[in-house]
């Protein structure tokens, strides 16, 4: 009897840990909020699909979580992929071109923001975008922010607050009126 006791725990103890099956049904539900976080993280098509596809498989291959960490454990592991492929730390030159403006922040008030809404935030420096998206897309606290990225919780702070300053700059750029009579209807 006891035996039998001992086996049911066990059983109701891996029960409640994430297989291989909730992480491929996970991923294939939650397809475009995954990959668009590898995305918007890595400002890069290519770069995406290798963050996502290797989230998967260290979701699926890797170590046990519970159930219901699954959604958050999947989200870690596309950010980590992200960190490694791109490496942002500060004073690092960008890694990737920006995929909407090939000369850069300059170009920022041509780009067609309504065509794609994060525009602003895939024109940021490496480190700015990381710590933009997980600080305020994402939620992570300043110090899971700092660990993940490998610096300092000042330098998370100071970095976010240069993101939120560069986003209000590019929505002033791109909302400031213009002189071109055209844009109001003079003929």
């Amino acid at each position: 009897m006891n035996g039998l006791n001992t086996y049911r725990v066990a059983a109701d103890a891996t029960s409640q840990f994430a297989t291989c099956e909730d992480f491929r049904k996970l991923f294939t539900e939650d397809v475009h909020g995954l990959h668009l976080l590898s995305f918007i993280l890595t400002a890069d098509h290519e770069k995406a699909e290798q963050c996502f596809v290797a989230g998967l498989d260290e979701c699926v291959d890797g170590d046990s979580v519970f159930r219901e960490w699954a959604h958050p454990w999947a989200k870690r592991m596309i950010v980590r992929n992200a960190v490694q492929m791109i490496s942002p730390h500060p004073g690092a030159a960008r890694s990737t071109p920006c995929t909407f403006c090939s000369a850069g922040k300059a170009n920022l008030a041509e780009i067609a923001l309504e065509d794609d809404p994060f525009a602003r935030v895939l024109a940021l420096d490496d480190l700015e975008r990381f710590v933009y998206v997980l600080s305020v897309l994402e939620g992570y606290p300043i110090q899971d922010c700092a660990a993940l990225l490998g610096t300092s919780q000042q330098t998370i702070a100071e970095t976010r607050v240069l993101a939120l300053r560069h986003i209000a700059d590019s929505e002033q750029m791109t909302s400031a009126p213009t002189n071109d009579s055209s844009s109001i209807g003079v003929s």
